[in-house]
């Protein structure tokens, strides 16, 4: 891009959102040419940081008409490069647009822009007595826009589902600027095309949020934290799915292998078993009565399975520290190496035994350390590569292990990608699961709402 038309369009955008919102500089466009992902970063054009949604509709109109490649970023947490910038593109920073316009408690929802952070909406709900489950792992940075952009799941997704099952409405702007409004603030609401499904995981590709609609439950009454200790992964990979034949749904059910224990316990001196194979973490919750009966039911079903090792949370801040515990589990292993490869190939619940078995093997046969955690409840699981992406060799081995790793998931009956999103990282691997003829249907979508592919280009398919 000439220098001169840069700075046009830089003056252009600062009419919209004002001088000390627009970046056009080294170190801020450096500072947002990455994500949590382990890939190559790609230095913007521009960082436009608008404080209104009028602002936001008005920039997206702006990067149509001049075909400016347009990345929205929220907190930069996604971990497939879903928010890596395109070479001479646009970020659009949502952090400004971070009001909580409403929590309606007798209807049971709260409106908000798109760069709430998640736990601090969830946290204002707790204090009404109300509960937002969704609880991604990044949920005290990152925002509900980033969250409903890539479908974000978290440690209570077994039992209360994930961000989509939240949505009820949306408003976005389409690549004119134009404001579109899906869903409503209504239970029910069969009123034109599922708007708010199709935004869901979408990635940033088909339009920029500007407010959100999320539905609110009552909390639980009561609830019991406990953790089994097993000998072997795969004693504790099958009591997982024996808990789920026998019709019972914890709030989660966390699964952390020996060496996620032993550099957990290392990071955090939270008294875990470092002896330990394997761990399983669960909650069950609801009426006093309800959790009292499946607690007695979990404890039985673990030992019947061969838990060496039973522990119950006496009070709230034992259960905090198990659960601290589980969600040291990704900044403990990022300690070890330069670079962390975090997945997310998830399976149906009954193939988690074949899962951890098939990650057993390839961390062999690759001859790298993979720590293993992560949703077992719900077959989420999270097999982390500890490398260290200068060294050439050894990355080669982890794009091997990590086909491996996919290529299992799918032939299990699974997917590439539980709650993490597909954005660059998982592209390439798209056809393998959902076959040819449904990346050409999403394509003639794509192209049909964003004729000039400026929404994130390159991303998902």
């Amino acid at each position: 891009m000439a220098h001169e038309t840069k700075q046009n369009l830089a003056r252009e955008f600062a009419a919209i959102v004002g001088d000390d919102e627009v970046m056009t500089g080294e170190t801020d466009l450096h500072a947002y040419s990455y994500d949590a992902a382990v890939l190559d970063p790609v230095v913007p054009s521009y960082v436009v940081r608008p404080q209104t949604t009028e602002a936001l509709g008005q920039i997206v109109r702006l990067c149509n008409e001049n075909g400016l490649p347009l990345t929205v970023r929220g907190a930069g947490t996604n971990l497939s490069g879903g928010t890596i910038p395109h070479p001479g593109g646009v970020v659009v920073l949502t952090n400004r647009l971070n009001r909580i316009l409403e929590i309606n408690e007798e209807d049971l929802y709260a409106v908000v822009e798109p760069g709430v952070i998640t736990s601090r909406l969830a946290a204002e709900v707790a204090s009404r007595g109300l509960f937002y489950p969704p609880d991604p792992g990044s949920q005290t940075v990152s925002t509900l826009g980033g969250n409903v952009a890539e479908n974000a799941g978290g440690l209570r997704g077994l039992k209360y589902g994930v961000t989509k099952d939240y949505v009820m409405g949306i408003e976005f702007f389409d690549v004119d600027g134009t404001l579109v409004k899906g869903g409503s603030r209504t239970v029910k609401c069969v009123t034109g095309l599922n708007l708010p499904g199709l935004m869901v995981g979408s990635e940033g590709t088909l339009g920029v949020f500007s407010k959100i609609i999320l539905k609110l439950i009552p909390p639980p009454r009561a609830a019991r934290s406990m953790m089994a200790v097993f000998g072997t992964i795969k004693a504790a990979s099958e009591t997982v799915a024996a808990i789920i034949a026998a019709k019972i749904v914890p709030a989660t059910l966390e699964l952390m292998d020996n060496f996620t224990i032993r550099t957990v316990e290392s990071f955090r001196k939270a008294g875990l078993p470092t002896e330990a194979a394997a761990l399983l973490l669960i909650e069950v919750d609801g009426h006093p009565a309800q959790v009292e009966d499946e607690a007695v039911q979990v404890e039985r079903i673990c030992r019947e399975n061969g838990a060496e090792d039973l522990t119950v949370a006496r009070d709230s801040a034992e259960r905090d520290i198990i659960w601290q515990a589980r969600r040291d589990a990704l900044p403990a292993l990022a300690k070890l190496k330069p670079s962390c490869v975090l997945e997310d190939a998830t399976v149906p619940r009954s193939k988690i035994p074949a899962m951890i078995e098939a990650l057993t093997e390839i961390s062999k046969e690759y001859n790298l350390p993979i720590g293993t955690f992560g949703h077992a409840g719900d077959g989420n699981l999270h097999p982390t590569i500890l490398t260290d992406r200068r060294d050439k060799v050894e990355w080669q081995r982890v794009e091997q292990a990590i086909t491996a790793i996919f290529e299992r998931a799918v032939q299990l009956d699974g997917t590439l990608s539980g709650e993490h999103g597909i954005g660059i990282a998982k592209a390439r691997f798209m056809e393998r699961e959902v076959g040819a003829g449904t990346l050409a249907y999403s394509r003639r979508l794509k192209m049909a709402v964003d004729p000039k592919n400026i929404l994130n280009p390159g991303k998902m398919v």
